[in-house]
């Protein structure tokens, strides 16, 4: 158990637990914080080191730098999910909390650890600038809609010249730079051979643009191995109820809970896909002869044009419309049979 090094990460440190010692020590996490917590282990294990596996549990943004100096150093990971460590802590009836304690545990969590599990992590550059790139557009889509929405209130109730004026000149610049912005990842898809072929495949379905074949190759190269449902959980879309014995008898209605950005940005593309695109379209007005209302059908559509991109992206196929007007064909055979 000696080779397992619990790490505790947050926002600004490193809380670190090595077993051949009994130490806990605190590192910044930053590149010169992991710089002497690679000295420490080297001095400490010296001949040992190649055989040390880190434990921690990936927190996004703030494990990135753990991440890419395991890659850099070929140091193996065991990778841990908040359930995971949820539940183990609770076999051990683990009642208090505090990040010593959390790293001792991470180590602890080492025994568990089957070998499938553990890998010098992967990072994509590549993957990794595009998705830099998008996230700060997304900033800039939310900036804009925000004083946009600002501008709105302030021309309705007579606000000074002077501040509708700085406030066109902001949202002027910002939609200026949202142009380049999204010509950049365009351009950079474009130069990656992969990348442009998977992007092709999104964009091969009637109704899905430029901007949103980005936000759904974000969404995808973000998510791989994903499931159906989750994905249409990350965007939102899955279905709410709320029930309970014989008085709370909700109307069931979409979680709103997911990336709200990739619902506006795929709400023209669904007008667009339920007019020009058959198989959307003939989902759409049957839903619609259903009774299903105008708003509910076109969140149907949505759900369905996603699951239908993912799957392009997935099996590496471009959409094929004949596909399903040769399906509608036999189906309608099949009825006059």
């Amino acid at each position: 158990m000696n080779k397992y090094i619990g790490i505790d990460v947050a926002k600004a440190t490193l809380q670190v637990y090595i077993p051949k010692s009994h130490t806990d020590l605190e590192f910044e996490n930053s590149p010169g914080g992991l710089k002497k917590l690679y000295a420490v282990l080297k001095k400490q294990y010296q001949d040992e080191y190649p055989s040390l596996i880190f434990v921690y549990e990936p927190t996004g943004s703030y494990s990135t730098l753990l991440d890419r100096f395991s890659m850099q150093h070929s140091i193996d990971c065991f990778k841990v999910k908040p359930s995971q460590s949820a539940s183990f802590s609770k076999s051990l009836d683990n009642r208090n909390k505090s990040d010593k304690i959390d790293a001792r545990l991470l180590h602890k969590m080492g025994a568990i650890a089957r070998q499938k599990n553990i890998a010098v992590p992967h990072l994509d550059e590549d993957a990794h600038f595009l998705q830099s790139l998008y996230k700060y557009l997304r900033r800039i889509v939310k900036e804009t809609t925000a004083l946009s929405n600002y501008l709105e209130a302030s021309l309705l109730h007579q606000e000074d010249p002077f501040i509708i004026k700085r406030l066109r000149s902001k949202i002027k610049r910002l939609e200026t730079e949202e142009k380049e912005i999204t010509q950049k990842i365009l351009t950079f898809i474009k130069q990656n051979k992969a990348y442009n072929n998977d992007f092709e495949n999104i964009t091969s379905i009637k109704g899905v643009g430029p901007v949103a074949g980005i936000a759904l190759f974000y969404l995808f190269l973000r998510y791989p191995d994903i499931s159906r449902n989750k994905l249409t959980a990350l965007c939102g879309l899955d279905p709410v109820t709320k029930t309970s014995g014989s008085s709370v008898n909700k109307k069931g209605h979409i979680s709103k809970q997911g990336n709200k950005i990739i619902r506006s940005t795929l709400f023209m593309p669904v007008l667009c896909a339920t007019t020009f695109n058959q198989e959307l379209k003939t989902f759409y007005e049957h839903l619609k002869r259903n009774g299903k209302h105008s708003t509910v059908a076109q969140v149907a559509v949505m759900k369905k044009l996603i699951l239908l991109a993912y799957s392009l992206y997935k099996n590496n196929q471009k959409y094929d419309p004949h596909r399903f007007l040769k399906y509608q064909q036999l189906k309608q055979e099949n009825l006059i049979m």
